[in-house]
């Protein structure tokens, strides 16, 4: 029996299609641990990317050095259900101030995503965000012609990545199956594995997002041999994490999907 044809993209929103680097949430964790008495680097802060936010607060406050810290600051007390719930709901207004600042598409998502569409293949976007976040995003992309044919957030669904419920979800909302028929795309280590864990094509991108964590303009100030030993280490992260393939744009992602054969 032939492999069936790809017909959805699922794209992950930033740093992937939109935010170059993935700099929205990195600053926000940074920010939320200082109020409370506790450094977190932006590198620790990047780890969970990709995660349900709540999720990624919650694995950062368990990091052991973190969690040390957080007790110092707290009179012995960790950081338990309570306090991660008081640290998600101060982080959502956190959040919402942040994410104009940085709306930009990525360059080559509106050109990828019309020649996606070109050859007949729906454009779906997922997302750690919540639904007010998706919504200030999405009002952003749409206003520069990204408009997916579905977006599904970790609010729509029992848990974020690396659950596979999101991609599970853009499939039912654009009539699209068999997993093989889908093409998972992000910038983070856990879309990666939710592109696994929902048996779909899973495609690591890693120049303009979590992976670099870079602007655009720190991106492309970049010495070219440095540029390419942190695309190369960054390649081999997502590769050992299980993507099929790495690209390093959105702008990749038409010529890899006419590429693929068989099944993930």
């Amino acid at each position: 029996m032939a492999a069936p044809q790809i017909r959805l993209v699922a794209f992950d929103l930033a740093g992937t299609t939109i935010d170059f680097g993935s700099r929205a949430p990195a600053g926000v964790f940074v920010e939320l641990f200082a109020r409370h008495g506790v450094t977190v680097s932006e590198a620790e802060a990047r780890g969970p990317m990709g995660t349900a936010k709540r999720d990624h607060i919650a694995a950062l406050a368990a990091l052991p050095r973190v969690a040390e810290e957080w007790r110092n600051a707290h009179g012995g007390r960790s950081a338990g259900m309570a306090e991660i719930d008081e640290l998600y709901a101060e982080f959502i207004p956190l959040q919402l101030e942040s994410l104009p600042a940085f709306g930009d598409l990525v360059p080559g998502t509106a050109e990828a995503v019309q020649a996606l569409r070109a050859a007949g293949i729906c454009v779906a976007a997922t997302t750690g965000y919540d639904t007010a976040m998706t919504k200030v995003v999405l009002e952003a992309a749409g206003r520069q012609g990204f408009v997916p044919d579905a977006a599904i957030c970790a609010s729509d669904v029992a848990a974020g990545r690396p659950a596979p419920w999101m991609l599970f979800r853009a499939m039912e909302a654009t009539n699209v199956w068999p997993p093989a028929a889908v093409v998972a795309v992000g910038d983070t280590i856990a879309d990666v594995q939710a592109g696994r864990n929902a048996g779909v094509w899973s495609v690591g991108v890693t120049a303009t997002g979590n992976m670099l964590g870079l602007s655009l303009q720190a991106h492309d100030a970049l010495a070219p041999a440095e540029r390419a030993a942190r695309l190369a280490a960054a390649r081999e992260a997502m590769l050992a994490a299980g993507a099929h393939a790495v690209v390093e744009s959105v702008a990749d992602v038409p010529r890899l999907v006419s590429t693929l054969t068989g099944t993930p």
